[in-house]
């Protein structure tokens, strides 16, 4: 698969907004393929047509007949839609409301109408994590892994390059790798970041604002006071699962706020990475000491 502009899917039954929508992308200095649809329907159509275009859809929940709750609801039944990144953006947005579109597989909740700042944010950081998932997939569909001959080993990362490596390998020794492949990176890639590098969670929020976390995680490597710091995988197989423990040298974190989707942080542009590792990839997850050790569980 050649990875070239990302494509967003713009779904909403007004066409006033779907005009909106489409200058707000004009802002962008990435350059995006827009195609849209006025209906649920349609954009299910389409969807459902060719599976592989869309990396983004932006999904406008109140519609009539086939609603954008109805629309997620049929991406997440099906195999090669579900992994698609979703911005439910609406009018009316209570917590519960927001907490049940989460729930659903949302990755992001946007109340119109849009404030500038955050739909770039939001649209910018969706479409970094898609097309890394995509590089690695392929990269994963390359392979043939090693990994089920190997029954016990430790692993060492330090760079973000080592941890998109090990990934794809680690998800080779899981029943489900397309799955697996999604949590393991985004815990390896938080062991490093978070945990080696000390980037916060507020920092993090604003460096996605600004488009420049990569360029922030790069330099930060480079600085002799982060040369020695490494993160540890040990794995281990057994009959029905994979066991992993991700050991960084950082001073922990508040997991417990991390495990579960939050209405309170449904507007921001990151930080639902482990709640949807423990929804859609890992059988367990469990964080040890202060937090800088994960032990996770995945099906073979």
């Amino acid at each position: 698969m050649t990875i070239t502009q990302p494509c967003v899917l713009v779904v909403d039954d007004e066409p006033i907004n779907l005009m909106v929508i489409i200058e707000h992308f004009k802002d962008f200095e990435q350059a995006y393929t827009i195609e849209t649809a006025d209906n649920g329907y349609a954009a299910m159509a389409m969807m459902e047509a060719d599976p592989a275009r869309f990396d983004i859809v932006l999904l406008d929940r109140m519609m009539p007949g086939m609603s954008g709750m109805d629309v997620l609801a049929k991406m997440k039944q099906d195999a090669a839609l579900q992994k698609i990144p979703v911005i439910l953006q609406t009018a009316c947005a209570t917590e519960a409301q927001i907490l049940e579109g989460m729930m659903a597989g949302a990755h992001y909740y946007l109340t119109k109408p849009f404030d500038d700042d955050m739909f770039h944010s939001v649209v910018s950081t969706a479409t970094r994590d898609r097309m890394q998932y995509r590089a690695l997939l392929d990269e994963f569909v390359q392979q043939k892994s090693s990994m089920q001959l190997l029954e016990s080993g430790r692993f060492r990362i330090r760079t973000l390059t080592e941890s998109r490596a090990l990934a794809v390998q680690l998800a080779g020794a899981c029943g489900t790798p397309e799955s697996a492949l999604m949590g393991i990176s985004e815990l390896l890639t938080n062991a490093i970041e978070h945990g080696n590098l000390g980037i916060g969670y507020a920092e993090k929020t604003d460096l996605n604002k600004s488009g420049t976390w990569l360029a922030e995680v790069e330099k930060r490597l480079g600085l002799a006071v982060y040369q020695d710091k490494f993160v540890t995988i040990d794995f281990v197989r057994h009959e029905d699962h994979v066991e992993l423990m991700i050991a960084d040298q950082g001073a922990g974190f508040e997991w417990q706020n991390f495990l579960s989707l939050s209405t309170e942080r449904a507007a921001d542009n990151h930080g639902r990475g482990i709640a949807m590792a423990n929804m859609l990839s890992c059988r367990e997850i469990e964080y040890l000491d202060c937090g800088n050790r994960v032990r996770i569980v995945i099906a073979r």
